[in-house]
């Protein structure tokens, strides 16, 4: 018997390929199915003991040529690909993602709108220290036409000796200055009692890097009909990041802004690490508006204005950054603030 030539085999091979094509495919089907399961059941998707249990299988029931290594190292591959199909089909239910609501969704602060095309800036202190102090920032944000007034009042701190803020004496001074000015207020909140209270003096309540996984600040977040602005914590990934704002969203309140402000990497050049292209990642899977923090991400006063153009060049709905009266007397982050000049030249150069 004559044995088949080289275009003969090749022919045999691409026939196997299709083959097996379509067993990949029909396994990929298989695991969506069992996540949509596992999903409404509330199981966690993803079973180590089980991927493991289908290997060994494998592995027993493999007559070679290649070695059992290579095997367990493919199908290692293939269960990836798998993992990362059932991810996607999740990310496309979340209510934040972008398959769930195609249009932007514009943030309103009363008259003030954050979203769809409106670059916006939200400026001010580190922390609310006195009402001369931010009154002084104030008046510097009338003049430039920036609606939105920042001010930390409780400040959650890496040290516990280091200034915690001023509580709801700080809310009360901020928002005593913003009606004078015209201007709206957000501080952060760190502990989900004080949502409905802090409700009363801000116009947009922020929830920290640090508090980004505090489920039940999030929910309490989601109930309230405040604007939130959410800021990416110092580790999380995009998908943790999405997921967070999804416990606002589910609980009924979409009037979410996402704020990227630098991760912790082995970098030690600037205090975080600006992750830029975060913004249009962010934009592309969900629909909600993107901030980026210059001040907190690059902790550096001479590199906020080229880390903003980055951000606003990118395709940012807004930029926040930190200004301080007399930076050298600040409680809290003093090296990282403008002054009252350095923020005039910055915001000039801008709105250029």
């Amino acid at each position: 018997m004559q044995e088949p030539n080289l275009e003969e085999l090749r022919e045999q091979l691409d026939e196997v390929n299709i083959e097996v094509l379509k067993w990949i495919n029909k396994r990929g089907e298989l695991v969506k199915k069992i996540g949509e399961i596992k999903k409404a059941q509330g199981i966690k998707v993803f079973d180590p003991v089980r991927e493991r249990e289908m290997l060994n299988h494998i592995v027993d029931h493999h007559e070679g040529p290649f070695e059992s290594s290579t095997i367990e190292h493919l199908f290692k591959e293939i269960f990836k690909a798998a993992k990362e199909l059932q991810e996607d089909d999740y990310r496309k239910t979340l209510l934040v993602s972008r398959e769930q609501k195609p249009q932007d969704t514009i943030v309103s602060v009363e008259d003030v709108e954050i979203g769809g095309g409106n670059l916006q800036y939200i400026i001010g202190p580190c922390s609310v220290e006195s009402e001369e102090q931010v009154d002084q920032v104030a008046q510097a944000l009338k003049e430039r036409d920036i609606p939105i007034l920042r001010g930390g009042a409780f400040k959650p701190r890496t040290s516990p000796y280091d200034f915690q803020g001023l509580g709801f004496d700080g809310l009360k001074i901020l928002k005593k200055v913003g009606d004078r000015y015209g201007l709206k207020v957000v501080s952060e909140i760190v502990n989900p009692n004080h949502i409905e209270e802090a409700a009363d003096y801000l116009d947009v309540i922020q929830i920290g890097a640090r508090n980004m996984q505090n489920f039940e600040l999030l929910k309490e977040a989601g109930r309230s009909d405040k604007p939130i602005f959410l800021k990416r914590g110092l580790a999380a990934t995009i998908n943790e990041f999405m997921n967070a704002a999804e416990y606002i969203i589910s609980q009924g309140n979409d009037q979410i802004v996402l704020c990227e402000r630098g991760i912790r990497t082995y970098e030690t050049a600037t205090r975080n690490t600006l992750d830029i292209t975060a913004v249009p990642i962010l934009k592309k899977e969900t629909h909600l508006p993107v901030f980026v923090d210059v001040t907190h991400s690059t902790g550096r006063r001479d590199l906020l204005l080229p880390a903003a153009k980055a951000a606003i060049a990118i395709g940012a709905d807004g930029v926040m950054a930190e200004v301080h009266p007399d930076p050298a007397t600040a409680l809290s982050d003093a090296q990282q603030q403008m002054d009252l000049d350095t923020f005039h030249q910055f915001m000039n150069e801008l709105q250029k």
